[in-house]
This record gives structure tokens, sequence and C-alpha cells, in this order.
């Protein structure tokens, strides 16, 4: 012990650079520390992690769930290693008012200003939650950036206009991708409730992503969608199908024709669901980085109770 101390720095070091694996590091340690690259190592991890909410048959949150009351299934395969469930109260909220201003919309702008004006002022918490206010056609733009202000939520909503130097198309997929990726941040410090309020008929002609590329990156960043459809209910319309769609796959709602005192209560059930969620973590059987789609399903066995969830997730190595 005492010999291994009495050698001189610089021989010490010497030894070291002949050894496999250490040379390059020693070598990188000659360099100036302001020529340092940025390296990001990544590990794969077999665990998925999930959000989702839970309420009663009066639509009451669902705050004292176990492992033991739910069901869990990844493409059909029961899953019973649930490493943590988690309830989440009271979280935060980072919402996106979204307004497709193609043609089809013109009529319902006025309306649906006023639903914003409705949720920031009387739901969106000073110092706690914000919001960002974003219009697309056969493009995006954001008309107020993250704020916790109603006031300039409001001044953004009422910056919304439908363009006139463009061609009447709609890119909702490339929209949400684009909001989705660019608006929430991947890695997250802090828990929050992540949604979009999607004001659109639902008719998408101009996008280069695809349903499922948007569903993804809205998954990927927890952000579920809920979409105004400022029409009766049709099953005849490919819009409404397309909007179900967006909506189931991300554990958010689309609301028909809401009049009244219906947007209110509308308005409410997204507060409640998104401040009262359950942070699930698994490890699913058989895991393999494949890139592949598994959908998964979550049931709960007590009486009456109904969950929101994403439909799936794709099983790339996670960073």
């Amino acid at each position: 012990m005492h010999r291994l101390r009495c050698i001189p720095f610089m021989l010490l070091y010497s030894l070291l650079c002949t050894l496999p694996g250490v040379r390059g590091f020693a070598q990188t340690s000659h360099a100036s520390t302001d020529n340092f690259p940025s390296y990001t190592l990544r590990i794969p991890v077999d665990e998925i992690s999930l959000t989702f909410h839970a309420s009663d048959a009066s639509g009451a949150p669902l705050t004292h769930l176990t492992a033991t009351d739910l069901h869990l299934s990844d493409d059909g395969k029961p899953q019973s290693h649930i490493a943590l469930l988690e309830s989440l109260e009271n979280l935060p909220i980072h919402a996106g008012f979204i307004f497709d201003t193609s043609t089809s919309m013109t009529n319902d702008l006025a309306n649906n200003r006023s639903i914003i004006l409705l949720y920031a002022s009387r739901l969106l918490r000073k110092g706690v939650d914000s919001a960002f206010v974003m219009q697309f056609d056969t493009e995006t733009l954001i008309r107020q950036s993250w704020t916790d202000d109603d006031v300039r939520i409001a001044a953004g909503a009422a910056a919304v206009r439908m363009r006139q130097d463009h061609l009447p198309l709609t890119s909702i997929f490339d929209s949400l991708y684009t909001a989705c990726r660019d608006q929430w941040p991947a890695d997250r410090g802090e828990a929050t409730g992540n949604f979009i309020l999607l004001f659109s008929d639902g008719l998408d002609d101009n996008s280069h992503a695809n349903l499922s590329e948007a569903v993804d990156m809205c998954q990927r960043s927890r952000t579920a969608i809920y979409a105004i459809a400022n029409r009766r209910k049709s099953s005849f319309s490919a819009g409404e199908r397309t909007l179900e769609e967006l909506a189931s796959k991300t554990g958010g709602r689309i609301f028909y024709n809401p009049q009244g005192d219906r947007i209110w209560k509308d308005l409410q059930l997204i507060e409640t669901e998104q401040r009262n969620q359950y942070r699930l973590v698994y490890k699913p059987s058989e895991f393999k980085a494949n890139g592949k789609f598994h959908r998964i399903k979550l049931g709960c066995s007590v009486k009456g109770a109904k969950i929101a969830v994403r439909s799936g997730y794709y099983a790339y190595a996670r960073p």
C-alpha cells in the first residue's frame, strides 16, 4: 500500500493509459473543457409508465385504488408485475387550446373562443397552471405561448383568425404532432395533467403525418386530446370518427355540440380527470425493444368504475 502511494502521479497516469478503454479517456482529458462534446447515454428500460384517470359511476374521481383492483393486459397478455401504483391528486395543469381555422370552421370561431375564456377565467390557477393558444390550417401559428395569465390567454384566443392567403385545406395530424413534440418537453421533473382542447371538425386533407403518428406523439408526451365538435353526433361523419379515435387513444374524450350549462359541465369533467390521476409502472412479460406497438387494456374490479387510459405504446428502447 505504501509503495503504491509513492508512485509519481505522471508514472501512474502513464500506466493507466496502457489499459484498454482508459487510453481514450486519458487522451480526452488533455483537451480543453471548452471543446468537450455532449454525450447522451441511452439504456434500454423494460418498464412501462402509464398515467390514467379512474372515476366512479357518478363521474367522481376514484383516488384510493390498489393494484389488486386493476386488471392489466399488454397485447392480450395479462400483466401481474406492477412495480408502482401512485395516486396523483390536485395536479398542475398544462393545457393547449388549439383552433382549427380552416374554412369549414369559420362559423364556430366565436363560440370556441367563449369556451376558452370560460376555462381560463374560472379554472386556470395562476402560479400553478399554464396554457398556450395555437391555431392551424395547413400551418401552425402560436397566438399565445405558455402563460398562467387568463387575460393573455383571452387575448391569444381573440387573435385567432381565419387566414385569407391559404388554400382551404387542413393539417390536423401534422399540427397535433408538432404541438405535442414542441410544447411538452420529453423529460419533465414534475407530474402534470397534460391535455389539448381541440376545436375541429376532424377533417384532415393535407397532413404528412398520419393519425397513428399523431397519436404516438401525444402518447409520448402523455397528452390527452379532448375534442369539441360543434355538431350533433353522426355515424356517417368521417371527421367525427377521426376525433373519436384521437380522443380514445390518448385517454381523452369528445364533446358533441355542447350548449349552455353543458359546456361548463364538460370543462369541469376535463378539470377533474386531469387533476386527479394515477401513475402505474409495470414490467411487461417478454419485453423486446423492437418498435412494435403494444395495445394496452386496463380494467377495474370496482363496480361502476371507468378508466381513461391511452391505447398503448411503441416498444422502443427508452433513454
